[in-house]
């Protein structure tokens, strides 16, 4: 069957993925998605490709459609992920590192992630938290916490 979305790149615009790919600083996502235009552009139908690059099918089905209902450079851009605003505020996070550098709870030698975040949780400052986004925004600070 052949693919509903026919990529049909200009000189320039292959030029410059051309260019794009041979930079070193492309994160993998985008550079994927230019391999997949390439490709798509010189005839290549979507399971080939998909072989080719060891993507998903429909990876190469949606950067195809992409490149033709809205170009090329929407068709490479990072799409916003639906829920990723931030869990901390710049009060919360604050109020993080203070809370990390104070003495420990009663009977504890020191903080533990899993701690800090119920302590988030037990003030409200927060609906809910993981240990792990409490260890990356304590590690996104420049307090030493030892």
């Amino acid at each position: 069957m052949p693919d509903k979305y026919l990529v049909t790149l200009t000189s320039e615009e292959r030029e410059d993925l051309k260019q794009l790919t041979r930079r070193g600083t492309l994160s993998a996502r985008k550079l994927k998605r230019a391999q997949i235009l390439m490709l798509a552009d010189a005839g290549h139908p979507d399971e080939t490709i998909a072989q080719m690059l060891h993507a998903g099918v429909s990876t190469v089905h949606r950067t195809r459609q992409k490149c033709v209902e809205g170009g090329v450079e929407f068709a490479l851009k990072e799409q916003p992920r639906p829920d990723s605003q931030r869990k901390l505020d710049g009060k919360a996070e604050a109020f993080l590192v203070a809370t990390a550098c104070s003495d420990p709870p009663e009977g504890r030698a020191e903080w533990t992630m899993q701690l800090l975040a119920d302590r988030l949780v037990e003030l409200k400052l927060v609906e809910a938290i993981s240990g792990e986004t409490v260890r990356r925004t304590l590690k996104k600070t420049s307090s030493s916490l030892g």
